[in-house]
Parts: C-alpha cells; sequence; structure tokens
C-alpha cells in the first residue's frame, strides 16, 4: 500500500457546497458528525472542519475538526509546571474533536499527515494570535488493538493525561517538547 504525501491531498475548509456523503467509516459517529453537526458547529464558532482530498481523484480521504481548548494542570502535570515556574492551573490548547480518515483510506499516512496540520494550526495561533501550548485530543479506547486509537496517538509524542479502560482517554502533545 502506498503512504501518500502532503502533496497529494488538497485541504479546504467545508463549507455548505461540500458533497460530504462519499466518506466511509467504521466509525458512524464520525460520519454523523461530519453529515449532521460540523457544519452547524462552524457556523456557530464552535469548531472548524477541514476536509481532505486526493487529488488525483478528488475522493474525500477524510477529515479533522478543531476548537480551543485548555488542558487542566494536575498532579504530575502540575508538578512539572510548577517546577518550571508556570503556576497557572490550565493552559491554553488547540483540541482535536474528530480526526477521520476514509477506511479505503486507512494505514497509508493520512492520519500522520492530518496530525502534522494540527500542528501547524497550533504554532499558528501562537505565532499569529494568541497562546497555545498544547495540542488535546480525546482517544477512543476499543478492545481491538487495530481500532484503539491511542496506539495511533503515543508514537506521535502524545501522553496520556487520565488512564481510562473504557469510553475516551484524554491525551495531550506540548508543542515546546515536541
Amino acid at each position: 500500500m502506498v503512504k501518500l504525501t502532503s502533496s497529494d491531498v488538497r485541504i479546504e475548509r467545508l463549507t455548505e457546497n461540500h458533497d460530504v456523503s462519499s466518506i466511509c467509516s467504521y466509525e458512524k459517529d464520525l460520519i454523523d458528525f461530519l453529515t449532521e453537526d460540523a457544519l452547524s458547529n462552524q457556523d456557530k464558532k464552535i469548531s472548524v472542519t477541514y476536509l481532505w482530498f486526493l487529488k488525483e481523484t478528488d475522493e474525500l480521504v477524510g477529515y479533522i475538526s478543531v476548537l480551543n481548548d485548555r488542558i487542566n494542570l494536575e498532579g504530575d502535570l502540575k508538578i512539572h509546571f510548577k517546577d518550571k515556574g508556570i503556576r497557572y492551573s490550565s493552559l491554553p490548547a488547540l483540541k482535536i474533536g474528530r480526526l477521520c480518515v476514509d477506511d479505503k483510506f486507512l494505514r497509508r499516512g493520512i492520519g500522520t499527515l492530518m496530525m502534522s496540520f494540527a500542528v501547524q494550526i497550533a504554532n499558528s495561533i501562537y505565532e499569529k494570535h494568541s497562546g497555545c501550548r498544547f495540542i488535546v485530543l480525546d482517544a477512543k479506547r476499543n478492545n481491538n488493538p487495530e481500532k484503539d486509537s491511542i496506539h495511533f496517538y503515543k508514537p506521535m509524542g502524545f501522553k496520556t493525561l487520565k488512564e481510562r479502560k473504557k469510553g475516551t482517554t484524554p491525551m495531550y502533545y506540548d508543542l515546546l517538547t515536541n
């Protein structure tokens, strides 16, 4: 299976003119969000969704939705930042609200490209607009390791904020140390 690169894809901010009905995912809630809530959330200035298209065929290969958030400094993280002279109870973050890759394009590098894109957005927020120290997300737990998103995020430098056995696990990525 050929890995895709950034030159193989085109990224567009979701508009009412986009037909998103072709995307297919084993995670129905990700499809439901894109088809039912993403544009409405964008209109309400809650989140922004970016669609990823394969340039060669114009196929929708995935999407990522981002929004502003914060990370609460608790436990070891609080001690770590206190030792560095940072005494806030939370720090600003970019949250990845949803990330979906079409089933036909899994394991071809799209998710990794999306994560690099999120880092670019977070760095741009800091450089042009306001503070942004972290990227945060809620990784889905799954009994099937192939579908457990924690195993996707950890090798990229994400750390677990709170360990959970079921549901979602909050994770964070420190833009200064990665």
